[in-house]
């Protein structure tokens, strides 16, 4: 199986080399963003030219956005590819995020294409930092279920990590839909500007979807529609 690696957090992401860790033995082309991206959505680049920068023979810097990278490798790099695997990203995108969401837009662009996809984030508590290796096993886990899945035309999936303490046991695995309540919304103004000051963690979450699963500790996997 060839497999497209990408992501919103840049090509030297310490999330994709997780990634690529859990995806060993598959064959891999990584074509990534060569900056970081975060929030970028499905904005795709028409208007001017998108440089490449072939690294190896199976590692491509690209110059655009995470749905850039899926058209070109798609078209370009690796007409063959089989799945495109998204992430890993640094902070969840759960529920009305996979709308703002570079990570998730890299999959919703391969289902327009017929390719099927995962996008996989890591829910961060607070700064707290993210155990990569215990992200790559968690995420291989998930993947030696999703890659035998038949894939369904027009659909893909939004994995979910939840960020445990260290030497907690291994997260369940569940199977959920996503949350529809909205992110936070809250400024701070100081005279004509507005600052962003909406708390992630606190935001509402129906119970038994992507956001509660998260929230309480477990991997959250949905399926999406285009």
């Amino acid at each position: 199986m060839t497999l497209i690696l990408t992501n919103d957090d840049g090509i030297d992401a310490p999330g994709i080399r997780a990634l690529l860790k859990a995806v060993n033995g598959n064959k891999v082309i990584v074509a990534a963003p060569k900056q970081h991206l975060s929030g970028c959505s499905h904005q795709v680049t028409t208007t001017q030219s998108i440089h490449v920068q072939h690294r190896s023979d199976t590692e491509y810097a690209i110059a655009g956005t995470p749905a850039d990278c899926i058209r070109i490798a798609a078209t370009h790099l690796c007409p063959n590819v089989k799945f495109v695997l998204s992430g890993i990203n640094a902070g969840g995108n759960m529920g009305a995020d996979t709308y703002i969401s570079g990570t998730v837009a890299a999959v919703r662009e391969a289902a327009f294409q017929g390719i099927p996809g995962i996008a996989i984030s890591h829910y961060r508590k607070g700064k707290r930092n993210v155990d990569w290796d215990v992200a790559a096993r968690w995420t291989a886990g998930v993947l030696a279920d999703l890659l035998n899945r038949p894939p369904e035309v027009g659909t893909f999936w939004n994995v979910n990590l939840p960020h445990l303490e260290p030497g907690d046991p291994d997260p369940e695995i569940v199977f959920c839909e996503p949350c529809k309540q909205p992110l936070p919304v809250n400024y701070r103004i100081e005279g004509e500007n507005f600052y962003y000051v909406g708390e992630y963690a606190k935001r509402d979450r129906t119970p038994g979807t992507d956001v509660d699963i998260c929230f309480s500790g477990k991997i959250a996997v949905t399926q999406l529609r285009l």
